[in-house]
């Protein structure tokens, strides 16, 4: 496994860069993970180490009313955590770096993106990267419905749990024993 580093890992988020992505990663402070989550999805939650975050929201007005924007559904307490909770199924390492990469597309679909098959192999070096952050025994979630362990995520999404204020978000939770991370991305119609 990769062992990243500062350099790396600003390369690596940077595929997001394009898009209305949030990439970020914050310390693991809670035995229940999901509460971890809040933390990312505030505004100004900077990175754990101190590196690199892609949030195309920093200094826009929708946050100085409500820094948790665009996530609506945060979890504050023990029944807004379920609710979260049920909203994302645990997905495999393998399925996880091709959702990475898929989230880094246009529209968030590989089929609607020409040129995949050209940067795939680059997006996927990025996608490794972002995964070396979280070692074996880490576990991942995505809100792409209960089948989501069994997807292809270079066929077409179908269908999502959203938890944000827009019609359509896609994203991942990252988790280990130290670490939570997020790779969220939105569409908004």
């Amino acid at each position: 496994m990769i062992d990243p580093d500062e350099r790396t890992w600003a390369e690596a988020i940077g595929m997001y860069e394009r898009g209305y992505t949030i990439a970020k990663v914050t310390r693991r402070e809670h035995e229940e993970w999901v509460y971890d989550v809040r933390t990312l999805m505030h505004g100004d939650t900077p990175d754990a180490r101190g590196w690199r975050v892609n949030d195309p929201l920093v200094g826009e007005f929708e946050r100085l009313d409500d820094p948790y924007y665009p996530f609506i559904d945060v979890p504050t307490d023990p029944e807004k955590a379920e609710i979260l909770r049920s909203r994302v199924h645990e997905i495999p390492r393998s399925s996880a770096k091709r959702f990475l990469a898929a989230l880094s597309t246009t529209w968030l679909s590989v089929a609607r993106t020409e040129d995949f098959e050209e940067r795939r192999a680059g997006l996927e070096a990025k996608a490794d990267i972002v995964l070396s952050r979280f070692p074996e025994g880490s576990h991942f979630y995505a809100n792409t419905g209960r089948d989501s362990a069994e997807k292809d995520y270079y066929q077409r999404i179908s269908g999502c749990s959203t938890i944000s204020t827009h019609v359509w978000d896609l994203g991942l939770f990252l988790v280990s024993g130290t670490e939570v991370g997020m790779v969220w991305s939105f569409i908004a119609w």
